[in-house]
């Protein structure tokens, strides 16, 4: 039986149906399961979730017998939509070992940046010995994986916001370390235990390989493809896990993120025309993720969208992604991921420097413009989410719209 509930009524024991408030406050990324972890019930109380909803034959009711609100007929459309039961291993809450203590997005850009340049070079040499037929050794990039994973664990931002400036030149290399930080942050976001978000990473990592066995001439084409050059693109998936299949121990789960990573949750991607649940979680992340990086960066034939944009574009995709993944990964990058243009309450334009893990929409910022005066300011470095803040976001703009080139410059300048 379904009963709504003051959250500060919740206790462990209870089958947890679904809470009210928008999803951005929730502090999990999928319901109806059964309340085990303390943790996990300190986080639902210090999410600001007013309500939730419990079925009391599936758990514990309500410890005292005390007026609760009303259960409507029928059930609100938000919590009454059957969820997928979560695998087994993403029960486990993220573990604190994986990497070093969190940093600002200042300290953490300068370490990241040689991460990238490492990664770089790493993934150029191993992309080039699968062009060359050479078998993937999987264990020469647990390294690399682990190196991006400690990155993501300090500081989200920093290495997946770094990954977007990618040239064109080494997008197919830079794209897979992007990914590879996407699929480790969203792992994390999403509660994988230490061993899977690793295993995500790698996943990540080698999703695009299949690309080395596609002719160069396609690959690198600086314009559109055609209908027959697509044709051969869109074999990349199976060639990819034709690769791996190849090599000496590869994980299950990298076998089947390089095949699987262009399916839709309606059955209209590739090469296997999946539905739903036939994809498997990480498939699933790896296609939220790959998109994602695909339509932020500059590629030959097309000029990168801004992030939060991107977002927005991929939200309205219906049909192509798993929405429980994706609110988790809107979780991970943010509202406003960094670098995105937004204007102030104050008629300020700014450009987000950081994200705030418990107030998507209240960003670290860096004002540098005024609509009123149409003028450029003094930069100055806005917290939105501290004690007293009279500024905060009203909207998006778009880069293009007032002529400005230089974003990237100011999200990566040191806060002063």
């Amino acid at each position: 039986m379904l009963k709504k509930i003051p959250t500060a009524q919740v206790r462990l024991g209870m089958y947890l149906h679904g809470m009210e408030g928008s999803w951005l406050s929730h502090p999990f990324w999928k319901t109806k399961f059964v309340l085990t972890d303390p943790e996990d019930l300190k986080s639902l109380k210090a999410s600001g979730v007013p309500f939730c909803w419990i079925d009391a034959s599936l758990g514990l009711d309500v410890e005292v017998a005390e007026p609760v609100a009303p259960a409507p007929t029928p059930v609100p459309a938000a919590v009454s939509e059957p969820a997928p039961e979560a695998p087994a291993v993403i029960a486990a809450r993220v573990r604190p070992e994986l990497g070093t203590a969190p940093t600002s997005m200042g300290e953490e850009l300068e370490r990241a940046t040689q991460v990238m340049n490492r990664s770089k070079r790493a993934v150029m040499s191993l992309f080039g010995e699968a062009r060359l037929g050479k078998a993937i050794d999987t264990e020469q990039c647990l390294p690399l994986v682990e190196e991006v994973a400690s990155s993501v664990v300090r500081n989200p931002s920093a290495l997946i916001s770094l990954a977007r400036l990618k040239t064109k030149d080494d997008y197919t290399y830079m794209h897979s370390v992007a990914v590879c930080a996407l699929m480790v942050s969203l792992a994390r976001q999403m509660g994988l235990d230490e061993p899977h978000t690793r295993e995500a990473g790698l996943a990540g990592l080698l999703h695009d390989i299949g690309k080395m066995a596609m002719p160069l001439n396609v690959l690198n084409k600086p314009g559109a493809l055609t209908d027959d050059e697509f044709a051969i693109m869109r074999d990349h998936p199976t060639r990819g896990y034709e690769m791996l299949k190849e090599g000496a121990a590869v994980p299950d789960a990298a076998l089947d993120v390089a095949l699987r990573h262009h399916e839709k949750m309606d059955g209209s991607g590739y090469p296997g025309k999946l539905v739903g649940e036939q994809i498997s979680l990480l498939s699933r992340m790896g296609a939220v993720c790959d998109v994602y990086d695909a339509i932020t960066s500059n590629r030959p034939y097309k000029a990168a969208w801004d992030p939060a944009a991107s977002l927005a574009r991929m939200a309205q995709w219906t049909g192509h992604f798993d929405p429980r993944v994706f609110q988790a990964f809107v979780k991970c990058v943010g509202i406003y991921p960094v670098g995105t243009l937004v204007k102030l309450q104050s008629g300020k334009l700014a450009v987000v420097l950081e994200q705030n893990a418990t107030a998507l929409t209240a960003p670290r910022v860096r004002a540098f413009y005024s609509t009123k005066s149409q003028m450029p300011i003094p930069t100055q470095v806005l917290d939105l989410s501290a004690q007293g803040a009279s500024d905060r976001i009203v909207g998006r703009e778009d880069p293009a719209t007032w002529g400005f080139q230089r974003l990237d410059e100011l999200w990566q300048a040191p806060a002063k």
